[in-house]
């Protein structure tokens, strides 16, 4: 059952010398009902700008974004439902690991806030942290505590923009395995941007690789490095 629907969705921005530069040139995908769909590509190839266009953060030129059949373009962005997820965390260094996740429960009952957050940390695997200082801990933690902060208020979608890239590459390659096991558990639609070839294919149900603003191919991992697209596809993936 597909939740979420990009149709042709162009996104420009002002050129330096005048003019405009396409960022995104006519992307269309569809993302199932518990997908996780990770766009790979380049630097500069659109893949953040799609995402962000996603979630109302940049504005749409042309095409649309629907959530359900329902066009979102005109809903706010606090309005959308959408889950945000960026490289740096965003932590709340003046809160502790529980007031960071319990952050986007505003409204919600004392308890029952408790009881949220008690249960993304055993989804993260950080039971007992609740009361820690955000500055003690690894930035495996860090993430982690970041990605329970996003899932807190059971976003209809969670978009996650290179969210191991500050990460060294031994501790990046671990946290894929643990982030693609956490939303799974949680069965949360998801769209995922990496430039990273390993947290594409360990984290996805499916890769869609962009080149130069253009979904070049989308498909199981297996079939996208199996069987690359086109020569440029070949050319960045190495294969």
């Amino acid at each position: 059952m597909v939740s979420l629907s990009v149709r042709d969705v162009v996104v420009t921005y002002p050129a330096a010398g005048g003019g405009v530069v396409t960022a995104v040139d006519r992307v269309s995908l569809e993302v199932a009902r518990g997908e996780v769909v990770a766009l790979l590509g380049p630097s500069g190839c659109g893949k953040s700008s799609l995402l962000r266009a996603v979630a109302g953060l940049e504005p749409v030129v042309a095409g649309d974004v629907r959530w359900d059949g329902e066009n979102v373009l005109d809903v706010p962005v606090h309005r959308r439902g959408f889950g945000l997820m960026f490289q740096d965390g965003q932590l709340f260094v003046h809160r502790d690991v529980a007031g960071n996740i319990a952050y986007g429960l505003a409204g919600m009952p004392r308890a029952e806030q408790r009881d949220r957050v008690a249960e993304l940390l055993e989804l993260v695997g950080l039971e007992g942290y609740e009361r820690r200082s955000v500055a003690t801990l690894s930035g495996g933690e860090r993430q982690r505590v970041a990605l329970a902060r996003s899932l807190a208020p059971r976003p209809r979608l969670l978009m996650l923009d290179e969210p191991l890239s500050a990460l060294d590459r031994n501790l990046r390659e671990r946290l894929a395995g643990e982030v693609a096991e956490i939303l799974r558990r949680a069965h949360v639609t998801s769209l995922y941007v990496t430039h990273d070839h390993h947290e594409a294919r360990t984290v996805a149900d499916r890769v869609g690789v962009m080149i130069a603003g253009r979904l070049a191919q989308l498909g199981a991992p297996n079939e996208v490095w199996g069987a690359p697209a086109s020569p440029a596809v070949a050319e960045f993936l190495g294969v």
